[in-house]
């Protein structure tokens, strides 16, 4: 078949503004949204009572919002390490195969559309979909901190913010790769969910399980101290193959200044936590920037997973 003439992107930003219409508009993405915001709503009050009752003066009190957890709710933080994939897959498990069920992709790839600018303007449109509703959560709580605590976030708070929201937009870009993956390898919208949630479900519950097996088998059971910390080492690099993971280290150092080192922790580590000085943004930043740079590397092999897939499917009319 002759490949059509002009740029391999004619029709992206098209496919770019319909898809990213849809997702806004559709029934599913307004039930997600109003259950991450029912949950995300009662960690942040839960937080706000519990730093009202034992914060004195904390120099980043804002980022406690995000952390701090009181019984029987779980901390901001957790509700999206569980919320945030689940958007995400509902956003991109049918984004492929349902053009094959409507029999609407021929009729699609007819116009001056290729390939390459039907993908990646899906997969912009749910990235866009989900930086617009992670945004906003993140705008509400910041307003809400100002109206219940009454006090402004710093700068340095807003930076630290502002990198959280980044790395979530990139771990939701994870799952949301992940699921159109599997769109383009099952053509049944139903089997390319269960799979997406299958693989969410082994990362989130059981994967803290298989790290520290995996480990155990490498590890040298007559070996000494030198061997118990690369024994340790290794079950850190199995546990950071999970998106889950990254995300949690990731957090954790943005969002908790004093936190010093996300690996075996050693005396030099300790010497700045000991006086209680936290770290700067830079260097938080420089602490979790292997974190971040995984979840990016992830979400660029599931792309160029799909890209290749797609490219090489036979599409009829």
């Amino acid at each position: 078949m002759r490949r059509r003439e002009g740029s391999p992107w004619t029709g992206l930003m098209t496919v770019f503004a319909k898809e990213t219409a849809d997702h806004l508009t559709s029934s599913r993405i307004w039930f997600l949204e109003g259950l991450v915001l029912l949950a995300a709503g009662g960690a942040m009050y839960a937080a706000i009572g519990k730093i009202k009752d034992t914060v004195s003066e904390d120099p980043f009190l804002f980022l406690s919002l995000f952390t701090v957890a009181r019984e029987p709710l779980p901390s901001f933080v957790s509700f999206l390490g569980f919320l945030v994939p689940l958007v995400a897959i509902a956003l991109g498990f049918d984004s492929i195969n349902t053009e094959h069920t409507r029999r609407t992709m021929s009729r699609i790839l007819a116009q001056p559309i290729y390939r390459d600018a039907l993908l990646l303007g899906k997969f912009l449109a749910g990235l866009a979909t989900l930086t617009i509703t992670f945004l906003t959560l993140w705008l509400l709580t910041i307003g809400l901190g100002i109206v219940m605590l009454g006090l402004p976030p710093g700068g340095e708070e807003v930076l630290r913010g502002l990198a959280f929201l980044a790395v979530t937009i990139a771990y939701g870009g994870v799952w949301l790769g992940l699921a159109m993956l599997f769109s383009t390898v099952f053509r049944q919208p139903a089997t390319s969910a269960l799979a997406a949630l299958a693989v969410w479900l082994i990362f989130a519950v059981f994967w803290g399980m298989l790290a520290p097996l995996a480990a155990d088998a490498l590890a040298d059971p007559s070996g000494g101290v030198a061997a118990q910390i690369a024994q340790v080492e290794n079950q850190m690099m199995f546990a950071r193959l999970s998106p889950n993971t990254l995300f949690g280290e990731a957090t954790i150092g943005l969002l908790n200044p004093g936190t010093r080192a996300l690996g075996p922790v050693f005396f030099a580590d300790l010497q700045g936590a000991v006086l209680g000085n936290p770290l700067p943004f830079v260097q938080s930043l420089l602490l979790v920037w292997p974190q971040v740079t995984g979840l990016v590397a992830a979400v660029i092999i599931l792309f160029t997973a799909t890209y290749t897939l797609f490219q090489r499917q036979e599409i009829r009319a």
